[in-house]
């Protein structure tokens, strides 16, 4: 029961962080990429300490204290900033693609943080599914910069080591509180720098760029993360993590309908080729 339930959990994270990139690329036309940044994890900072206090949630282990940073730094800092930078310079339908990756980054740390052992065969497709995307950002490499494909392979990996530190430490914390404590203890920095870093005048900023913002805070930041970790915690990791490559099929219609980006049949096929290896990879998770 717990490990369907981690499934319905983890897929239900996916989908909301399906929306991120293209909000994230809505938000990054007016809004610089370094406040955008901070001011995410400052507003999530604030509703998390809220609920901290509402729930009366007991302040974390001093054992638990370095997790928690390293999952502040890989999802609250890390993956939202270089994700930021990198759509300053590319659509994000091109970006989207990139998360083809992060289900792999997320099992190898599994391994490495988690203990996790995933048998050969998942290996296999989680490997073909990498190799499927990296060969189509290099195919496309036109559209895009190096730069910016390099940020976001570095946004990959430290949000695959955010996830599975994040998932290690939910089993015994809970998923919400995992998240929450994770952005309140970012909240000291986050908060001054986006005092800071706000823009000096909010007239040029638009709506569409406001609303970006208000659902990578509310919903990237913090909702998701409440399903996400709970799956992980429930599923296993490196199993449940594999879900993420369906996030390239939601986030490639949202970049359409949202951002009216266009979407090629090479994005597409990618995209239901990874599926593919998702489906291979839950088997033999």
């Amino acid at each position: 029961m717990d490990r369907t339930t981690g499934w319905i959990n983890g897929f239900l994270g996916v989908l909301i962080f399906s929306g991120s990139l293209p909000a994230t690329r809505i938000a990054v036309l007016d809004i610089d990429p370094m406040f955008l940044t901070v001011a995410r994890a400052a507003i999530a900072g604030v509703l998390a300490l809220a609920l901290l206090i509402l729930n009366r949630q007991r302040f974390p282990n001093r054992s638990d204290l370095l997790s928690l940073f390293v999952v502040a730094f890989g999802v609250v800092v890390g993956f939202p900033l270089l994700t930021a930078l990198a759509l300053r310079g590319m659509t994000s339908a091109h970006a989207i693609v990139f998360i083809g990756l992060l289900p792999l980054a997320t099992a190898i740390f599994a391994v490495l943080c988690g203990g996790e052992r995933p048998r050969g065969m998942f290996w296999a497709f989680s490997i073909t599914g990498s190799a499927i995307v990296a060969g189509y950002a290099m195919v496309q490499g036109s559209s895009s910069s190096l730069m910016g494909d390099g940020l976001m392979l570095a946004a990959i990996v430290v949000c695959g080591l955010g996830y599975a530190e994040g998932a290690r430490l939910s089993r015994r914390m809970g998923g919400w509180q995992v998240i929450c404590w994770a952005l309140v203890l970012s909240l000291p920095l986050m908060l001054p720098l986006a005092f800071f870093t706000q823009p000096a005048s909010w007239d040029g900023i638009g709506w569409p760029a406001l609303g970006g913002l208000g659902y990578v805070s509310l919903f990237s930041m913090l909702i998701g993360f409440v399903f996400w970790y709970r799956g992980l915690a429930q599923g296993g990791t490196a199993a449940v993590g594999q879900l993420q490559l369906l996030q390239p099929f939601f986030g490639l219609t949202l970049a359409a309908l949202v951002a009216h980006e266009a979407v090629g049949w090479g994005m597409v096929a990618t995209a239901a080729a990874v599926v593919v290896c998702v489906a291979g990879a839950k088997r033999f998770a």
